[in-house]
């Protein structure tokens, strides 16, 4: 029966012949063409997880504060005062490589559409990015546009962007990342599900009309190598209606007639109501000759496969449309009744008096096919990992000073400002540490003077060559960001970003950076709630080095505690570790000043590491900590130098006789943290550092306006704040949206 269709249309909705061949045996027969549209969206990596879903379950996700894990359209962790934090990260790569401006605006679109879903108000964003060399034109347009796309949909919606991390590597050439995090605050009590609940319950389409724009999206973003030709799949946002939208669905959260809310994502329509409808066990009726259109002669194909952008779906009892229909009438927005809730479990898809689709709603959820693959390591990645790196430290002889300077000058780790300007951080005025101030960024809970520590973290590097250790790295920094700031983790979100798991390397990539993270979170109590796979990352067969970005949630009881990275003139200046030696294998410094990525990175110690968050968090909530800053990309010099810019005052650092060499200096390794506390407390620190099985070093104390360490160096303050800020320059003319 399979050979009555081609491969081009395969091909088309992304689905193998052994894959149709399945799906026609689980039919019974052959599907026909906006069923094959239909089984090709649900079918895909982004919408199931085929390859991906068997390895998920490895993550923990369960914890006494989790309200809401993963499953539903973003995860919920408990707050204080009767609250809920409801977050989650997703990816629109592929778009944002073919069309960077309204890639990354409807990207951003698209997360914040999951929190006001869940009946939460939406408070912060947060976005990772990861472009190839700066100095390339591409890379730099692609930047360029990238960012003024999350600038101008997020201010414009008057939500913050308080935080997050923008990266460089030739493996993004052609496939840049673009991740975004959104975090919302709700009542615990009243979160809104994606649900259908009974037999008879209405269907309702509100916001934008629907249009041809994005569809194949979710098949587009399950293949590798987007081409200039897929620009017909790109989504256009706007951003005005968005804000609409959200108004109108917060002003029924908790009405008695809205029994589910789904965003119209990926595969739009067609997912948005196969999901409700599967995690009720309901099927669904649909007339989509009911549906607004905004272009004319669109098919069934097109309408149910759309991805218009700023829709929503809206489950709502019999006797409560009108109602609900008046709220959205009251913000000017259109909605339309296109079907009903049923009882027998299929997806039904009505033109008129013709039956266009009838699948069942198991076959496009539980049926969707699952890979557990061959992973195992290319011979080319071990010798990478395995090689002796020191003939090319002994290569470098650039002074000291200099080789600090350069690495400030550098686009991974020089100041990003040019982009987080362009970003409104400050609106809604419950930002207390905003983008460059601190490790994490903070916000201000209005209801009960909470702060809320929000960040993102992935060394790729680090993940490329040992992915295992590099998983654990990207929980652990993250969760060590937020312990630098006061807070405890309350939970996390992931983006895993990854090439082709079909290839063994690609898979044994996948796997080990999940089985790192899961041990980690394990390890730390810190439950993942939500998250998001892309993979098919690559361009002409080059895929992107694996980064499973870490998005990461925590509270702190006092946001008038919460700390920066500056420090403070007078301050006594510690050095407070719980991990391995550092190293300059896999450094950034081995990177950019000998122009390889080499060397098996240092693992974390899980143990100690919980040990110096609690230390941490307890010393800024109890005040004897003034300052705190993590040793991450470039090393303690590095580190020390950051403190300096940021707080404007500099320190004649004396070391450990063990540390004086460049490889502690420049070299990286987990669990080291850069402390400035009250100089009438250093003998408090460092007894609890020793109770804390700690160890400690004193470095000296802040202020003047050099930085000295130890004859190493010495540089003004000014000149290091003067190479830090040129890294990004302005990359490019700004692009037109």
């Amino acid at each position: 029966m399979s050979a009555q269709v081609t491969a081009e249309a395969l091909r088309e909705v992304a689905l193998s012949r052994d894959e149709y061949d399945l799906a026609v045996r689980l039919l019974g027969r052959e599907p026909n063409t906006v069923e094959l549209g239909v089984l090709g969206a649900m079918w895909s990596e982004h919408c199931g997880y085929k390859n991906s879903r068997p390895l998920l379950g490895m993550f923990p996700s369960e914890g006494a504060d989790v309200l809401q894990g993963p499953g539903e359209n973003a995860g919920a962790v408990r707050l204080g005062g009767g609250l809920a934090a409801v977050f989650k990260v997703e990816s629109h790569n592929h778009p944002s490589a073919i069309e960077p401006y309204q890639g990354a605006a409807t990207g951003v679109g698209g997360i914040v559409r999951d929190i006001f879903t869940m009946g939460a108000r939406p408070v912060a964003l947060l976005n990772s990015l990861r472009f190839g060399p700066l100095d390339e034109r591409e890379s730099r347009t692609l930047l360029a546009g990238v960012v003024r796309g999350i600038g101008d949909y997020g201010n414009s919606l008057g939500i913050p962007t308080v935080g997050g991390e923008i990266g460089f590597s030739p493996s993004y050439r052609g496939n840049p990342l673009v991740n975004a995090m959104c975090v919302g605050v709700a009542p615990a009590d009243g979160l809104v599900r994606g649900l259908t609940g009974e037999s008879g319950n209405v269907l309702l389409l509100v916001g934008a009309d629907t249009g041809r724009d994005g569809i194949h999206g979710a098949t587009f973003a399950s293949v590798e190598d987007p081409q200039e030709s897929h620009k017909g799949v790109i989504q256009v946002g706007n951003p005005f209606m968005e804000k609409l939208l959200m108004e109108a669905c917060l002003e029924l959260r908790g009405s008695p007639h809205v029994v589910g809310m789904q965003d119209l994502g990926a595969a739009g329509l067609t997912s948005s109501s196969v999901e409700c409808a599967g995690r009720t066990g309901s099927g669904i009726e649909m007339e989509v000759s009911q549906i607004s259109r905004r272009e004319t002669g669109m098919t069934p194909y097109e309408v149910m496969l759309s991805e218009s952008q700023e829709r929503m779906l809206l489950v709502v009892t019999p006797d409560g449309v009108d109602a609900v229909r008046r709220v959205f009438q009251k913000w000017d927005l259109h909605s339309d009744v296109i079907g009903t809730v049923t009882d027998d479990g299929l997806l039904r898809v009505r033109d008129g008096a013709e039956v266009v689709c009838e699948l069942p709603i198991h076959l496009l959820t539980e049926d969707v096919p699952r890979y557990t693959r061959e992973g195992r390591p290319s011979a080319e990645l071990l010798a990478r990992r395995d090689r002796d790196v020191t003939p090319l430290v002994e290569g470098v002889t650039l002074p000291v000073q200099e080789q600090l300077l350069e690495l400030l000058a550098s686009p991974n780790i020089g100041s990003k400002r040019w982009a987080w300007e362009q970003y409104d951080h400050t609106i809604q005025t419950s930002t207390a540490l905003g983008p460059g101030a601190a490790d994490a960024a903070v916000i201000r809970v209005r209801q009960t003077g909470e702060g809320l520590a929000l960040t993102m973290d992935c060394n790729s590097r680090h993940c490329l060559l040992d992915p295992y250790a590099g998983g654990m790295g990207a929980v652990v920094e993250a969760a060590r960001n937020l312990a630098c700031v006061g807070a405890r983790p309350l939970g996390l979100t992931n983006c895993l970003n990854f090439g082709n798991p079909e290839k063994p390397e690609i898979y044994w990539h996948l796997s080990e950076c999940i089985r790192g993270m899961s041990d980690a979170c394990s390890a730390l109590g810190i439950p993942v709630v939500s998250g998001n796979v892309s993979l098919y990352n690559e361009s002409e067969g080059q895929a992107v080095n694996p980064t499973p970005v870490v998005g990461m949630v925590g509270s702190m009881p006092d946001v008038t505690r919460a700390v920066g990275t500056g420090f403070t003139e007078g301050s006594a200046v510690y050095m407070v570790s719980a991990g391995p030696a550092p190293t300059l294998a896999a450094s950034e410094w081995l990177a950019a000043l000998a122009g390889i990525d080499a060397g098996q990175p240092a693992s974390p110690d899980l143990k100690g590491e919980a040990r110096l968050h609690q230390f941490l968090q307890d010393g800024i909530q109890e005040g004897w900590i003034l300052s705190a800053h993590d040793v991450s990309e470039g090393g303690l010099a590095v580190a020390l130098a950051e403190c300096s810019i940021s707080g404007n005052a500099g320190l004649v650092a004396t070391l450990a006789p063990e540390a004086r060499s460049v490889e502690y200096l420049f070299g990286e390794a987990p669990g080291v943290v850069i402390i400035g506390v009250q100089p009438d407390l250093t003998a408090t620190v460092e007894s609890m550092s020793t109770q804390a099985d700690l160890a400690w070093h004193r470095l000296g104390t802040a202020g003047g306006q050099d930085l000295a360490v130890d004859g190493f160096f010495t540089v003004e303050v000014e000149q290091l704040q003067s190479a830090h800020s040129r890294a990004l320059g302005v990359p490019v003319t700004r692009v037109n949206p």
